[in-house]
């Protein structure tokens, strides 16, 4: 198995849109070596706890709704071109994802690490649910397998909050200024929503590596 670090934010548009690029190309690749890790980079780390309205959050960070719409606009384009309809106009709030994280961080615990960070994906640009709240929360975790009551009482409390805040801060110390970030093996960056196509030639040269390596082999 080859590792695969990806950071990123259940919030970032593109960190879906490159989520869904890669996991077409490894569903065309089902014997493909990767074995993935979601990591923590919150896009807003001064959030207030409890978020801000959506139309708001947009207008202050780009200016006024049309800098917003125009901005989105590739988004959209691209999300279309990945088989996602996005629903960004019925999203009512742009939450602090510290929460999100940490639930993120508990189900890589128990082995259910991607359902969870695709569900979070679903519920904020699909379903316009609030992924800020502890309700919210708790219910993902309980759909994933999680146990709901244990989640609740851990999203009540500051468990491994600095834990999160302090491995986002390492990455950003590492160069992480943007996501979907992926780092292959620990080696090799690549960052942004890369297509399929792109997925797929990488796969198939690791591929063709391991084949060589066991030719080589006595």
């Amino acid at each position: 198995m080859i590792k695969l670090d990806i950071l990123s934010d259940p919030i970032c548009p593109w960190c879906y849109i490159g989520w869904t690029n890669l996991a077409r190309a490894m569903e065309a690749r089902p014997d493909h070596p990767f074995a993935i890790e979601w990591h923590p980079f919150q896009l807003n780390p001064d959030m207030p706890a409890g978020g801000m309205d959506r139309r708001t959050y947009l207008e202050a960070k780009f200016g006024g709704q049309d800098a917003a719409v125009q901005a989105y606009l590739p988004v959209m384009q691209h999300a279309e071109k990945a088989g996602l309809a996005l629903k960004l106009d019925q999203i009512p709030r742009t939450p602090n994802t510290l929460d999100a994280h940490r639930l993120i961080h508990w189900a890589g615990i128990e082995g259910r690490q991607t359902p969870v960070k695709i569900a979070l994906f679903r519920a904020y640009f699909i379903d316009g649910r609030d992924i800020g709240d502890p309700e919210v929360l708790a219910g993902i975790a309980g759909a994933a397998g999680m146990d709901r009551a244990m989640t609740e009482v851990l999203l009540a409390g500051d468990a491994d909050a600095e834990d999160i805040r302090a491995r986002d801060a390492h990455a950003r110390s590492r160069g992480v200024n943007g996501v979907p970030t992926f780092v292959i093996a620990n080696q090799h960056v690549v960052t942004g929503a890369q297509p399929t196509e792109f997925w797929l030639s990488v796969l198939d040269e690791l591929a063709a590596q391991s084949g060589d390596a066991g030719d080589a082999a006595p």
